[in-house]
C-alpha cells in the first residue's frame, strides 16, 4: 500500500501573493440573462472600512471585533484615545492611505488596475488597438523585456478577465467556430483511400442527414437546431465528407500580439504555427513557462457581497447518453461554496428522441422549477450537443470539452456520473495551494459513492482515497499500451497532496494553462485505454507534476446497469482504432517493436500541437519510474515508493519559484528489490 508512513512534510512554506479584480459577465444564453458590472479597484468593502476604524473584521467568525478586545473600557481610556487621535491619527491615516494606494497599484498586479484607462485610451478602444498603440510607443529595435510583455498583457486584463464567456451559437458568422474532420472518418479516409466507404451512410438515408449529424448543435440557447453554415458539411463524395463544426480552442488576441512581436524582434520563429497563447506560454513546451507568463492565465471574479476576489473554475464533463449527467452538473453548483466562480462545459452525446439531454435540469424545466442550480446559474453552463453516432470514445469527447475552455484560472475534468462533496471548490483549491507548485495537477481515480459520501447532504463519510502508482502493459500487437490498473486506496498519513507518477482521466484539477498546453489530441479515434498515459507523458514533458489529493472532492457512481456505452458504435468506425493507437504510442515514444517488419501507420497531423514538450525528456520519466519500453514491461511494486518515500526524495527538487520539479536534480531510478 502506498503512502503508509505517518509523517508530515517539513519543507519551508512560501507565500503566494493573490491579485484582485472586479469582473464583467457576458452571455448569449436565451435561458437566462445576466447583466454586467464595471470592474472596480481592489479595496475594502464599506463594512471592512468601518471595522478599520472601530476594530478588525474576523473573517473566520464573520463578525467584527473591537480593538480593545473586550469592549470600550473606562472613560479615561476614551480620553487618552481621543487625544492620541487628535495628535497623530490624521497624518498617519493620510500616510497610510498613500502607501496603501501605492502598494495596490504596484504590487497587486494588473488585475487591480484593470478599470483604469491608460493614457490616451478611449473607452471604446479594443484590446488589440490598445496593444498595437503601446507597441508603437516602445523602442522598435530591441527584444521585448519581460516587464514590457507583462505591461502589454496587463493592458488587456479587462478582456481576459471576462467571466463567464459563452462561445455562442454557430450561425456561420461566429468567429469562435471552425471546421475540422471527424477523427474516425479521417483515419479511414486516410488509410483506405479509394476503398473507403462512408460508415455513416449505412446508418442514414441521405447526404443531408449525414451533414446535419456532423455539424453538431448550437451551444446553450437553441440546442435543438443544426448550426452548420450552409455548404460547410457535405456527404456527397466531393472529399468534404466528415467535416464538422466545432468551437475553436481558446486563443485570445492579446497573447498572439505579444507572441508575434516577441518572435519578430528576437528573430526566433515559434515552434508551432498556430496558437499565439501557446507560443507565449513557452512556445509549445520548448521551454518552461515563466512565473509571470503562467500567472497571466486565469480569470477572477469579485464577490459582490464581501468584495472577495475568487479564482474561476472550469469544469469539463464528457457525457455519452448518460442519465446522470444533469445531476452531476447540479451537484457541481449545489455543493460548491462559491458557485459564482464555477463554469461547467458539457459535451453531451445523445440520441435525440431516445435520451434525456443533459441540458434538461434534473427536476424538470426551469419554468417549472426555477430554483434549480442549473437554472440559477444557466449563464455559467455550456452544452455542446452531438449525435451519439459520432462518438469514437472519450478522447475525442474530452478534446471537444477542452475546446470549450475560456480562460478560467483553474480547470477540472470529471466524468458525467459523480457526486461532489459540500464545499468542494474551496477544498480542492486549498489542497492545490498546499503543494506550493504552480505546475501541480491533482488527479486520481475516484472512489465509489458507496461508503464514501452521504448523497443527501454531500458530506464525506470516509477519509480514504486512491494513490496513482500502479501501471503495466496490456493488449496484444499494435494495441499493446501502458494502462493504469486498480489503484491502492487507504487513509492518507501525509496531510497534503502526495506526489505520484501518473495522471488519471476520471478527475483532474490544476491551473487553466494545463488545458491550454496539453489539450486532448483531436486525432485519436476509438481510444479508451491509453488516454491517461498520453496526457500524463505529454504533461510531464511540459513540466507538470502529478499529485494524488489528500481528500477526494467527488465520488463516482459504479455498478450502473443497462447504461449505453460508446462501444455500440464499433461497427460504424471499424478499423480506425488501430490507427488511433498507432498515433498515440508513436507520439509518446512507446511504439511496440515491429512484428515481421510490419509498418505501424499513423496520421502525423498536428504533431507539435498534440505532441511532447521539451522541458523534460520523456526517457527521464521511463528511467525514473522503471518503465522498459523496448521490453514492454515495468518494474513491479512501484507503490512501495510512491507516498512518503517519493515525497522525501523529490521535493527538494522543487524550484524556488514554485514552477515545478527540476528533474535534472533527481537521479533516482526505481528498481524492484
Amino acid at each position: 500500500m502506498a503512502d503508509t508512513d505517518n509523517a508530515s512534510s517539513s519543507r519551508p512554506r512560501r507565500k503566494r501573493v493573490q491579485n484582485g479584480s472586479g469582473h464583467r459577465t457576458s452571455t448569449l444564453s436565451s435561458m437566462s440573462s445576466n447583466g454586467s458590472f464595471a470592474a472596480t479597484d481592489v479595496g475594502r468593502s464599506g463594512d471592512e472600512s468601518s471595522a478599520a476604524e472601530n476594530g478588525s473584521y474576523d473573517k473566520i467568525r464573520g463578525r467584527y471585533r473591537h480593538r480593545s478586545g473586550r469592549g470600550r473600557g473606562g472613560a479615561w481610556k476614551e480620553k487618552v484615545k481621543s487625544r492620541r487621535r487628535r495628535r497623530g491619527a490624521l497624518p498617519l491615516l493620510l500616510a497610510g492611505s498613500c502607501l496603501c494606494c501605492i502598494w495596490m497599484i504596484f504590487k497587486a498586479g494588473p488585475l487591480a488596475m484593470k478599470s483604469q484607462q491608460a493614457p490616451g485610451n478611449s473607452e471604446s478602444e479594443s484590446a488589440e488597438e490598445r496593444l498595437k498603440r503601446m507597441l508603437a510607443e516602445m523602442p522598435p529595435d530591441s527584444p521585448l523585456t519581460e516587464e514590457q510583455e507583462q505591461r502589454l498583457v496587463s493592458a488587456a486584463r479587462s478582456e481576459l478577465d471576462e467571466f463567464p464567456i459563452s462561445i455562442g451559437a454557430d450561425d456561420g458568422t461566429n468567429p469562435g467556430w471552425e471546421t475540422i474532420r471527424h477523427p474516425g472518418i479521417e483515419a479511414l479516409q486516410h488509410f483506405e483511400g479509394a476503398d473507403y466507404k462512408s460508415p455513416l451512410r449505412k446508418k442514414r438515408k441521405s447526404a443531408e442527414e449525414v451533414a446535419a449529424a456532423l455539424a453538431g448543435k448550437k451551444l446553450r440557447g437553441g440546442n435543438g437546431d443544426n448550426g452548420a453554415p450552409e455548404g460547410e458539411a457535405k456527404a456527397d463524395g466531393d472529399g468534404r465528407e466528415g467535416l464538422m463544426r466545432v468551437p475553436k480552442l481558446w486563443d485570445p488576441t492579446p497573447y498572439r500580439i505579444v507572441a508575434d512581436e516577441r518572435e519578430k524582434r528576437s528573430g526566433i520563429s515559434g515552434r508551432g504555427n498556430g496558437s499565439g497563447t501557446r507560443r507565449y506560454l513557452g512556445n509549445y513546451g520548448s521551454r518552461l513557462m515563466t512565473p509571470a507568463e503562467s500567472e497571466s492565465i486565469g480569470s477572477r471574479v469579485r464577490d459582490e457581497r464581501t468584495g472577495e476576489v475568487l479564482e474561476t473554475i472550469f469544469v469539463a464533463v464528457a457525457s455519452y447518453r448518460d442519465f446522470q449527467c444533469a445531476s452531476t452538473v447540479e451537484s457541481a453548483f449545489l455543493r460548491a461554496e462559491r458557485p459564482e466562480r464555477i463554469r461547467v462545459a458539457v459535451v453531451d452525446q445523445i440520441r435525440e428522441g431516445e435520451d434525456r439531454s443533459c441540458s434538461v435540469p434534473p427536476r424538470g424545466s426551469c419554468e417549472e422549477n426555477p430554483d434549480q442550480m442549473a437554472c440559477r446559474h444557466a449563464s455559467q453552463i455550456d452544452y455542446l450537443t452531438l449525435d451519439a453516432e459520432l462518438s469514437v470514445g472519450p478522447v475525442f469527447a474530452r478534446h471537444l470539452g477542452h475546446r470549450l475552455y475560456r480562460g478560467e484560472y483553474f480547470a477540472v475534468q470529471s466524468d458525467a456520473h459523480v457526486s461532489f462533496v459540500r464545499g468542494w471548490d474551496t477544498e480542492i483549491v486549498e489542497q492545490w495551494r498546499q503543494a506550493e507548485n504552480e505546475m501541480a495537477i491533482l488527479s486520481t481515480y475516484l472512489s465509489g459513492t458507496n461508503d464514501h459520501i452521504d448523497l443527501e447532504t454531500g458530506e464525506r463519510t470516509s477519509k480514504s482515497r486512491p494513490v496513482m502508482c500502479m501501471s503495466d502493459f496490456e493488449g496484444e500487437g499494435g494495441f499493446k499500451h501502458l494502462r493504469h490498473g486498480q489503484q491502492p486506496e487507504g487513509v492518507p498519513y501525509l496531510r497534503e497532496p502526495v506526489l505520484d507518477p501518473f495522471w488519471a482521466a476520471g478527475f483532474s484539477f490544476g491551473r487553466g494553462h494545463f488545458v491550454v498546453n496539453v489539450p486532448y489530441d483531436q486525432h485519436l479515434p476509438w481510444i479508451f485505454q491509453g488516454e491517461e498515459i498520453s496526457i500524463g507523458l505529454r504533461g510531464f514533458t511540459y513540466g507538470y507534476d502529478f499529485y494524488s489529493p489528500e481528500k477526494s472532492v467527488c465520488y463516482h457512481f459504479y455498478g450502473r446497469k443497462d447504461v449505453p456505452m460508446f462501444w455500440e458504435n464499433t461497427s460504424i468506425y471499424r478499423g480506425s482504432g488501430m490507427y488511433g493507437m498507432n498515433r498515440l504510442n508513436a507520439i509518446i515514444k512507446m511504439t511496440s517493436p515491429s512484428i515481421n517488419g510490419e509498418t505501424k501507420e499513423w496520421i502525423r497531423t498536428d504533431e507539435v500541437k498534440y505532441g511532447l514538450g521539451r522541458v523534460r525528456d520523456i526517457q527521464k520519466f521511463f528511467d525514473t519510474f522503471g518503465i522498459h519500453v523496448k521490453e514492454q514491461r515495468v518494474e513491479p511494486h512501484l507503490c512501495k515508493f510512491v507516498g512518503r518515500p517519493m515525497q522525501k526524495e523529490f521535493m527538494s527538487a522543487l524550484r524556488a519559484n514554485g514552477m515545478g520539479l527540476d528533474y535534472s536534480k533527481i537521479h533516482f531510478q526505481w528498481k524492484d528489490k
